[in-house]
């Protein structure tokens, strides 16, 4: 059976869901996105979601031609059409048709679609053994010149740091800020425990303000754990207790070797251990009900 994907006001077959050679988005990655959970039949932090697209649109002053309330039907009726339950929701705007020239005063109207599928990003046996990552040489882009912010559909710099990550055969690699400050990995928030203490980089390093990031900080101050968003360097990694990803599709992950270096026992540690399962509860029973 074949994928339906929502696109400018329509709900067409995969195969039908074409986008223009001239669209901005596919010329100079103009546009934004948002990657979205569904747990359990509900769509996890969707008003989150819509808000960050949202204000990324708003950051490079594209006009989305949807309001928010239209958007999250558009969310939940892409799911619903292809009756996902638990899956990956990917919502993109580009900024549309244009010409082959650079302004964007060429694109009329934006472009939106919305696919609704499955994503797996790391296998099973890597929640409890961990897993290995590379420190990239690739830097992460500073806010004056594409604001990490801003999810947008120009990843060059994440992907340039992907291929390291690939080349060195780990999945995933660890970004630095121009200052040689911890930011984030090429898809991933990045958390650090030492002493039962967990910190995590600010925003203003240079990092995405990741929804999964925030519930995790959220439920780990319930739990009682000090959470702290402090600057950190390589060496506070490599001493680190433990360290743990956390994103959209990967959840809360551990991180057991980085640049060759053993991270605390080698496996997942305790706190982690606590808050992936917390983490799941928690996206299990809450969300916008889908049907």
């Amino acid at each position: 059976m074949s994928r339906i994907i929502y696109l400018d006001g329509k709900y067409v077959p995969e195969e039908e869901a074409t986008v223009s050679v001239f669209d901005h988005g596919v010329l100079y990655g103009d546009g934004v996105f948002e990657g979205i959970r569904a747990y359990n039949g509900r769509i996890f932090r969707c008003e989150e979601h819509i808000d960050r697209l949202y204000n990324a649109a708003k950051a490079i002053m594209l006009e989305i031609p949807l309001t928010k309330k239209e958007m999250t039907e558009v969310l939940l009726e892409t799911c619903r059409k292809n009756d996902l339950k638990d899956g990956y929701v990917r919502l993109v705007v580009t900024r549309g048709k244009g010409d082959l020239g650079l302004n964007p005063k060429s694109c009329k109207v934006a472009t939106v679609f919305c696919i609704a599928g499955s994503i797996t990003l790391y296998p099973d046996e890597m929640y409890t053994k961990g897993m290995p990552i590379i420190t990239a040489v690739q830097r992460r882009n500073k806010a004056t010149i594409v604001d990490p912010q801003v999810k947008s559909l120009n990843y060059l710099n994440n992907i340039l740091a992907k291929i390291e990550a690939n080349r060195a055969g780990v999945p995933e690699a660890l970004m630095l800020n121009h200052d040689g400050i911890v930011a984030e990995c090429t898809g991933d928030n990045i958390f650090i425990v030492k002493d039962n203490v967990i910190y995590t980089p600010p925003i203003h390093v240079g990092i995405l303000d990741g929804i999964t990031r925030s519930t995790v900080i959220e439920l780990a101050r319930k739990m009682g754990y000090i959470v702290e968003e402090k600057e950190f360097t390589l060496f506070n990694v490599y001493s680190a207790d433990e360290c743990f990803l956390t994103g959209t599709a990967a959840e809360a992950i551990p991180v057991t070797s980085v640049d060759e270096r053993i991270i605390g026992d080698g496996v997942a540690g305790k706190v982690t251990t606590e808050i992936l399962a917390a983490f799941k509860a928690y996206a299990n029973e809450n969300g916008t009900e889908i049907f």
